[in-house]
């Protein structure tokens, strides 16, 4: 029988910000992730912002990354299903490291070319299923079809989302925290937040873009 006070930890930050860095540290710690490609096919659903979807699919598993953990908005019907659960943001040194690395990690993923993907081979992009990442391009930063890596929107976006966590927890500031894991006192942070004695002397570094 499902527990609603049950240990849950999900990580909010925007991909590309040391995500797949935080899922290693969590396995390390014996936690039960969520199956990624599973939780992904849920973007349909968060599109529609069926978030009882997502809630239901995170009674899976202890802990949760990326999509659809990762998008707008989800982490409040998380906060609200889940009384006891932690939240980790994930952020990058500045904008524009985040801009690049999303925009390379894209085009080494989807484009024939040196340039950002096109809408076209967004829409026909087979990752999870077709079209999956012109969904998470155009409803999440809202940007025209051409022009999909509109640096501005995109940046908009990646900053609102997390200044919307910052200030949602504003009042339940114990249950999340900002980690930037390039920073090595941020891993000292985040054991001590999940009160989980150190394994490392620094975050154990997980590079997606650098194993395509």
């Amino acid at each position: 029988m499902f527990r609603k006070n049950r240990e849950k930890i999900f990580c909010i930050g925007f991909n590309k910000t040391g995500t797949t860095t935080i899922e290693k540290v969590l396995r390390d710690f014996n936690m039960k992730l969520g199956d990624q490609a599973e939780a992904e096919r849920l973007m349909p659903q968060w599109c529609e912002r069926d978030f009882n979807s997502i809630v239901n699919y995170a009674k899976s598993a202890t802990a949760f990354q990326d999509i659809p953990f990762s998008l707008p908005y989800t982490f409040i019907a998380l906060d609200q299903n889940f009384p006891n659960a932690k939240f980790i943001l994930t952020v990058r040194d500045n904008d524009d490291q985040w801009y690049n690395s999303i925009v390379k990690f894209h085009t080494k993923l989807w484009s024939v070319g040196d340039n950002p993907p096109t809408v076209h081979e967004l829409k026909n992009a087979t990752y999870r299923y077709k079209g999956l990442a012109y969904d998470y391009i155009k409803h999440v930063f809202n940007t025209p079809d051409d022009d999909m890596y509109n640096k501005t929107l995109l940046i908009k976006k990646y900053t609102a989302h997390n200044d919307f966590a910052i200030d949602y927890f504003r009042v339940k500031s114990d249950k999340l925290i900002v980690i930037n894991a390039s920073k090595k006192k941020d891993y000292f942070r985040l054991c001590n937040f999940l009160k989980k004695e150190p394994l490392y002397d620094d975050f154990p570094w997980e590079n997606k873009t650098a194993e395509i």
